[in-house]
């Protein structure tokens, strides 16, 4: 999926080397003694304190889990992961590891302020999270934004009317991401995130990995079925991902889907009077189209006296779409842009970092949340999404196909096609990524896990939660959310008591089985 979080993620936050050396390490097929050396790695334990830091709950407890940067060479270097997590109240049955979405979500935030979501799985485990590999303090990635070198090209390209010039601003971009984002760049992506999942599980004491993925974390979840389909306890995923479909088939999607979202949050918006688009849902539709093209030609100053451009605005509206809980917020942002020209509130959709720090990273030690560049999830999510992805088309082949996918983007919305083209077009300059979740999460010999599909999700389309479960196999039961939003568990009262007494109980609803659209709130 190319850039969704599922609702706890978004209150939180308000390569040019070669990869294909992961493949070795990856795939489950390498003889037994012919595999590195990892015990020292699956040796460790976690020590726990209390979180440190503004707004961190005193219950909230922080640990770190060292692994290796390349699985295949685990003695040419190191990288610390965040974690966090919220004791059993109960006697304990072990842990549930959580991971929010993304891909580029930082975990260890999210549990900070939506825990109170989760507390009911604290009656048997440990509710337990992380930030992932180059993803918040973990050494966050970064393409450079807001630095002096900054090209301004995380936007740009899908709207750049030479399709050469487009290409080139593509291959700038590629360089200030490995530039800018340290070691750990080339060693992105699913395949090392479910390794780095393992040593978490054997790192907490746990025999099984019970895990809950929301949105790209189901993606993570299917992978480390793949990987590790011995190891598998209870295993929920909620806004489930594609694990086939190519980045442009899933880019037209999720513009698809977001224009939808966004007609029905202007037709909850204009019913307020304090809507900034008024009472007309068309002539709002079309103002939202207008601001944006207004910024992207006079961008306004951040705080920082950086720039905040349309596409920038477009990429805030698309976090605030993800559920009906935040468009209170995102309403009230939008009308802080509008009426006040401040782009403050739309920035907290955006992530976490307000920082620029340089490429140095101090031997894979985890950053100070101060420290985390503005643009690690943008950055993040472009490399993991590469990373996932074999295809890299020609440069002819780019430039021929430019103005057909434009069009077809923009045709299915005129207000997230360029931004949700761009994400697309990223990849060209990296290195091929894996074709190991094409071609090997299939069939996977697991015990049976819960897959929640949304029908109106703007994100993951319903059809990506049935295909996903039919490439999984006889080990895929679908509970079917008919309902709208990005997931079901924060949203929908059914949905999260069918998930908790799964993780809980191991009670699974029947394969096909359904929630009604009733609200929690």
């Amino acid at each position: 999926m190319l850039s969704t979080h599922t609702r706890p993620a978004i209150a939180a936050a308000a390569a040019t080397t070669a990869v294909l050396a992961l493949l070795g390490a990856a795939l489950p097929s390498v003889a037994a003694d012919r595999r590195p050396d990892l015990s020292r790695f699956y040796h460790q334990r976690i020590t726990w304190s209390a979180c440190k830091g503004e707004g961190m709950p005193p219950d909230l407890e922080c640990g770190t889990v060292t692994v290796p940067l390349d699985y295949a060479r685990p003695d040419t270097g190191t990288l610390d992961l965040a974690m966090a997590r919220y004791r059993a109240t109960a006697h304990s049955h072990g842990s549930v590891l959580l991971n929010f979405g993304g891909p580029g979500g930082a975990g260890v935030p999210v549990l900070a302020v939506a825990g109170k979501d989760f507390m009911p799985l604290t009656n048997s485990y440990d509710v337990v999270t992380f930030d992932p590999r180059g993803v918040g303090r973990s050494s966050p990635v970064s393409c450079g934004q807001g630095t002096d070198e900054d090209t301004d090209t995380a936007t740009a390209p899908a709207g750049e009317s030479d399709p050469r010039a487009a290409l080139e601003q593509m291959r700038k971009t590629a360089e200030q991401c490995a530039k800018h984002s340290g070691p750990v760049l080339p060693y992105m992506g699913t395949i090392n995130a479910s390794r780095d999942l393992d040593v978490m599980r054997q790192a907490l004491g746990d025999k099984k990995l019970n895990y809950l993925g929301f949105s790209y974390g189901t993606r993570l979840g299917a992978v480390y079925a793949a990987q590790f389909p011995d190891k598998v306890g209870r295993m929920a995923l909620d806004g489930v991902d594609t694990l086939t479909e190519p980045l442009t088939e899933q880019g037209l999607a999720g513009a698809q889907g977001q224009e939808i979202a966004l007609e029905d949050f202007l037709g909850w918006c204009a019913k307020d009077l304090g809507c900034p688009f008024g009472p007309d849902t068309r002539s709002a539709g079309n103002q939202v189209l207008q601001l944006v093209r207004t910024l992207d030609q006079e961008p306004v100053p951040t705080p920082l006296g950086l720039p905040f451009s349309g596409q920038d605005l477009v990429g805030a509206i698309g976090q605030g779409l993800v559920s009906k809980q935040l468009w209170p917020l995102l309403e009230q942002a939008l009308s802080q842009l509008v009426e006040l020209g401040d782009p403050t509130g739309m920035m907290r959709f955006l992530g976490p970092g307000v920082a620029y720090p340089s490429a140095t990273r101090a031997g894979g030690a985890l950053v100070d949340p101060q420290d985390v560049p503005a643009d690690n999830l943008v950055a993040a999510l472009m490399a993991v999404n590469c990373a996932d992805d074999p295809d890299r088309p020609s440069a002819d082949k780019i430039t021929g196909d430019l103005a057909r996918l434009r069009d077809e983007y923009e045709e299915a919305s005129p207000v997230f096609g360029r931004y949700r083209l761009t994400e697309v077009l990223m990849c060209y300059g990296r290195p091929k990524g894996t074709d190991f979740i094409r071609e090997k999460v299939k069939n996977v010999s697991t015990p049976k896990m819960l897959l929640v599909g949304t029908r109106g999700d703007p994100a993951t389309p319903y059809r990506w939660t049935m295909e996903t479960a039919r490439r999984l196999g006889s080990s895929a039961v679908v509970l079917d959310n008919r309902d709208d939003g990005h997931t079901g568990y924060a949203d929908s009262r059914c949905v999260r008591e069918k998930v908790d007494s799964f993780l809980l109980d191991g009670s699974l609803p029947a394969n096909g089985s359904s929630c009604g659209p009733d609200r929690s709130d």
